[in-house]
């Protein structure tokens, strides 16, 4: 069975992308994309066998290049979840219309190793409700933005978490590693 983790970048006040990214004007986002942090980042995501996102969140490459149907992230297989989105899915990029709770249960059931989220909130706010979320690898950035995509979108989750794992870079962006434990 294989363990899901929504390993996203956020802002102190719990944003995973903020007015700047979502008008696509990277160039004023608060948010860090340089310093040590990143090249760990692209060596961890490495180690998944999926990634899972979100419409929006995969449209926000289009912006940078990315054409639909096209990973990503090369060398993972990428679930797109839409049911407005017009793509052949292909061996790398799988649109997924429909049930992405039940599809995602599915998965998780079939697959093995690590899942990997990357967005966006709605759809982890959706998936932690159904209990679905194993994990959390937030890589929070020493901002705060006022406005954005919520973490988990409408959701306002009540969990425990066990920290596992911390690491603190030189730019201030920290990253910990925790344990869903539901109530």
């Amino acid at each position: 069975m294989a363990t899901l983790t929504y390993h996203v970048a956020v802002s102190l006040d719990n944003f995973i992308a903020d007015q700047a990214m979502m008008d696509g004007n990277i160039d004023s986002t608060l948010f860090l994309f340089e310093g040590e942090h990143v090249p760990d980042f692209l060596s961890e995501i490495q180690g998944y066998a999926a990634v899972l996102m979100g419409a929006k969140t995969y449209e926000f490459g289009f912006k940078f290049g990315a054409k639909p149907g096209e990973p990503g992230y090369k060398g993972i297989k990428h679930y797109i979840f839409s049911n407005s989105m017009q793509f052949e899915s292909n061996a790398e990029v799988e649109l997924v219309k429909g049930d992405a709770i039940e599809f995602i249960k599915n998965l998780k059931q079939q697959e093995n190793g690590k899942l990997w989220l990357c967005g966006g909130g709605e759809l982890a706010g959706a998936l932690l409700a159904h209990q679905l979320i194993d994990q959390l690898v937030l890589k929070v950035n020493p901002v705060m933005v006022g406005e954005g995509v919520p973490l988990f979108g409408s959701a306002k989750p009540r969990l425990k978490l066990e920290l596992v794992d911390m690491k603190q870079y030189a730019n201030g962006v920290t990253r910990p590693t925790y344990n869903i434990v539901y109530i």
